[in-house]
């Protein structure tokens, strides 16, 4: 079968993921994409503005198109459908033949037909070539305003104000988001908005844009509104609402709405039976559905259609929950009471700016809609009682009403739900497949997403994911709890809090006064992982240098044949020719194989473990201190050559990666910690698949979190951007503190954030705008770690208790001879079972210095 689909946005996209995952026999699929690059995410188009590249955005996973029943054409538009001969003629004049046709052309922005609308700087938010264009715009402006309050209205208002510019948002309804939210809503919003710089024009209707500069009135645009009043300007954006793509489907001849969009039935099929639409472009019951979530069922419900399954739309639900300029918003089903006899409970807190309002039946037994505004921690239970028609309980306040001393806030019990339950819409993941998921083996939320998808969209479902898992493992037997181990009851965030609360400094008294039993492998180290952390003693000193690993315990990472690597660190990946000289002497010195690391450094190994300490005294004496190779800690900052050599270098980043490097070196966390500092966003340093990344840009700093290299790539993602180098620490101090306090025993921070409910805007929350009011708290514990560092190649060479453990043998201070090297490439490598065995023979092998 030859299927041809028209669009590549998010929702035809989607159905390529589907069809592909279905691996459909002999279908062969073209797709003619009318922009220059392939599927990007629409919804957080705003996060280009704030440092997100287009690269970024992109939906398509690597080699996606590479498959070879796949054909992609970019800059190729529709443009003509020969539905007789089941041919599509595009814009570039080639006739492409189909079985089956679908399209997904999406929509357009609305530009009101307003006098002036197509003066220079008058501008649409869609595309990437948008943003592209309001960039430019921005830069050469001061004032920008926004015509059109609704979702993308405001969405596109945080990306002004993300480029510095003063914000003004135009609409022509008398509140912000008409259409979600009601007047008590509303006007919460607008005052949160406001609050955060945006000024907010209702009821205005624009009747021309006309010429500003000779107006003396500082703008490039007045917009003049009827009731006599203008306003001036230097740019303005239309976001004023969608209307359908449809025109190729107009003029092919196929049946339309009264006003637009593509009639289409449940499965999703035209007035012919070989052409389907979905998304945006299509007219399903009368109504145009333009979230992504709609969207991706009609997807769903095509592809299988084309497999042969009988699946069908039914409508959708268009709630939705969003944080439009970090302020949060929620609407369920009938937001407005719509329904005849429908009752309402509202709560409103003007001091905390939160509004919540309930719809229920007349009989006051069901949920049918809800509104919630500056807090929305109850969207989803409110959402799955309204969608599962669950009975509300006797005193339905108490949903949305603050908790109280003697009266619990009433929650939903996800056992309640059924197995149909849609949990995740986005992906269309139901509380039964979440079931299934960890039946199969899935413990942890990370897990969940990975094998079902559900919270990798919008992340509005994370919490409610959350609670089917742990109601599940229960019902399964499985002990839900996160103890660290049978010694401790505990979790390692709660072990950590105690250390640091009763001000603990050994593993005896903590598992004396906390624990039982003498300890194991997983409690030890991990105790002795958190000591480190809160207090920034020696791993080495009694009692606690029993409670290291093999690495930890000798201050260096162990190697298949027994020695010992030396790592000295480098930091940002700068060094003199004479420290290039000392580390050649002393790997020379030693007969000791060389290597450049990945992360900047020189990586010297072969050495004996009795060997250790006259190394680390030569290289201490020559100025350098350990790398911190072996330890859960931090372990390198990159660095590219930035302004100081680059001609794109836009900030000096060998500066700040030293600056970095050596604030936080020895800092002990529950996993290894890798940075690194890019000069300009071409990302020479490959700062965004770091721990902890910094780009720079002609603003300041942009701080990227969470990402990781190795076996499960993870880019990172924005945590701020524009930031001065103050604040830029500041940031750091409290991400690194919060992920030390929080994460568990041998977690990167990327699988913490993915664990993470609340997701990136949490933490956001906790480091960028202190929600849970424990800044300065954080800053003050990175400030003694930085106080207190110690080298500790430096410490145990100068301890002559801590010398005494540098031995291959209790009772002699011979090296191991056992330990046998061969010559490659003008360097030593361990030899191999059988070349060791070749030395009896009488072949030339090397021995390791006794």
């Amino acid at each position: 079968m030859k299927l041809v689909v028209i669009g590549n946005g998010m929702v035809g996209h989607k159905l390529l993921e589907q069809l592909t995952a279905q691996a459909v026999p002999d279908l062969e699929i073209t797709v003619l994409c009318e922009e220059s690059r392939p599927a990007y995410d629409r919804v957080h188009l705003s996060s280009y503005f704030s440092g997100t590249s287009a690269e970024e955005l992109s939906l398509v996973t690597p080699n996606f198109f590479e498959q070879d029943n796949l054909l992609l054409k970019l800059n190729t538009k529709g443009v003509a459908i020969d539905r007789a001969a089941r041919v599509v003629v595009t814009s570039n004049g080639e006739r492409v033949t189909y079985d089956k046709l679908v399209l997904a052309t999406g929509s357009y922005p609305f530009v009101p037909p307003v006098p002036g609308r197509d003066r220079p700087g008058c501008l649409v938010y869609r595309t990437i070539e948008d943003l592209e264009a309001m960039t430019d715009w921005g830069k050469k402006s001061k004032v920008g305003v926004v015509i059109g309050g609704g979702l993308l209205g405001l969405e596109c208002a945080k990306a002004l104000t993300d480029m510095g510019l003063v914000t003004h948002v135009v609409e022509f309804a008398p509140r912000l988001m008409a259409v979600q939210i009601d007047d008590g809503g509303g006007r919460v919003l607008r005052n949160k908005i406001e609050a955060l710089g945006v000024t907010v024009h209702t009821q205005r209707n624009t009747l021309e844009i006309v010429d500003g500069s000779g107006m003396g009135i500082g703008g490039r645009h007045a917009m003049k509104f009827a009731d006599g009043s203008q306003l001036e300007t230097d740019m303005i954006v239309f976001s004023a609402g969608i209307r359908p793509r449809d025109e190729l489907a107009r003029v092919s001849g196929l049946e339309m709405g009264e006003r637009g969009g593509i009639k289409v039935d449940k499965n999703c099929l035209t007035s012919d039976a070989n052409i389907y639409a979905i998304g945006e472009c299509a007219l399903s019951g009368g109504k145009i559905y333009g979230l992504v979530a709609p969207g991706y069922e009609m997807a769903r419900v095509v592809a299988q259609h084309i497999s042969g399954s009988g699946a069908e739309f039914n409508g959708a639900d268009m709630s939705t929950k969003l944080k439009l300029m970090g302020v949060d918003v929620a609407s369920i089903g009938d937001a407005h009471a719509a329904t005849p006899g429908s009752r309402c409970y509202v709560f409103t807190d003007e001091r905390k700016q939160i509004y919540k309002k309930m719809v229920t039946s007349a009989d006051g037994k069901e949920l049918i809609g809800a509104v919630l505004v500056g807090e929305a921690s109850e969207y989803g239970t409110l959402l799955q009682m309204m969608l599962n028609r669950m009975p509300l309980p006797e005193s339905p306040e108490f949903l949305i009403l603050p908790s109280s001393d003697g009266l619990a806030k009433p929650g939903l019990g996800v056992d309640a739900l059924p197995d149909s339950a849609q949990i995740c819409s986005c992906n269309d993941v139901s509380k039964g497949a979440l079931c299934a998921a960890v039946e199969g083996g899935a413990r942890t939320v990370g897990e969940l997403k990975s094998c079902t998808k559900a919270g990798t969209s919008c992340g509005g479902c994370v919490a409610l994911v959350t609670q089917i898992m742990k109601s599940e493992l229960k019902r399964q037997g499985v002990a839900v709890n996160n103890h660290l181990c049978e010694h401790f009851a505990y979790s390692r965030q709660e072990l950590y809090h105690l250390v640091r609360v009763h001000k603990i400094r050994s593993f005896r008294d903590l598992v004396h006064q906390h624990g039982s039993g003498l300890g194991c492998d997983i409690c030890k180290p991990a105790v002795a992982s958190i000591l480190a952390s809160c207090w920034n003693e020696f791993v080495l000193s009694k009692p606690n240098a029993a409670l290291q690993d093999s690495n930890d315990y000798f201050l260096g990472n162990i190697q298949k044949d027994g020695t010992y690597s030396i790592i000295p660190r480098i930091a940002g990946g700068e060094i003199t020719p004479q420290g290039l000289i000392v580390i050649g002497q002393v790997a020379q010195k030693y007969g000791l194989y060389t290597k450049i690391t990945g992360g900047q450094r020189i990586d010297m190994f072969g050495a004996q473990v009795h060997q250790l300490p006259a190394i680390w005294r030569e290289l201490t004496d020559a100025g350098f201190e350990s790398g911190h190779a072996y330890g859960k800690a931090l372990r390198t900052v990159k660095s590219c050559v930035g302004s100081t050599w680059c001609r794109y270098g836009m900030l000096d980043s060998v500066s700040m990666a030293l600056k970095i490097e050596h604030r936080y070196k020895g800092l002990r966390s529950p996993h290894k910690l890798k940075s690194a500092v890019s000069g300009c966003t071409r990302e020479c340093a490959e700062a965004q698949s770091k721990d902890f990344g910094v780009i720079a840009t002609e603003k300041g700093w942009n701080l990227y979190v969470c990402g990781n290299g190795g076996m499960k790539p993870r880019h990172a993602e924005l945590l701020a951007g524009d930031l001065d180098d103050e604040t830029l620490i500041r940031y750091l101090d409290r991400f690194l503190m919060f992920y030390i306090r929080t994460a568990d025993r041998l977690q990167r921070t990327s699988v913490w954030r993915d664990n993470m409910e609340g997701g990136l805007d949490y933490l956001k929350d906790v480091i960028v705008n202190d929600s849970l009011g424990i800044g300065a708290e954080l800053e003050s514990e990175m400030a003694s770690i930085v106080d207190s560092y110690e080298d500790e190649w430096k410490k145990a060479i100068d301890d002559p208790e801590t010398l005494k453990r540098f031995r291959s043998f209790v009772n002699s201070d011979a090296g191991d001879n056992n330990v046998v090297f061969v010559q490659e490439r003008g360097q030593i490598r361990p030899a191999t079972a059988d070349e060791k065995k070749s030395r009896f023979k009488g072949i030339p092998v090397v021995e390791a210095e006794a």
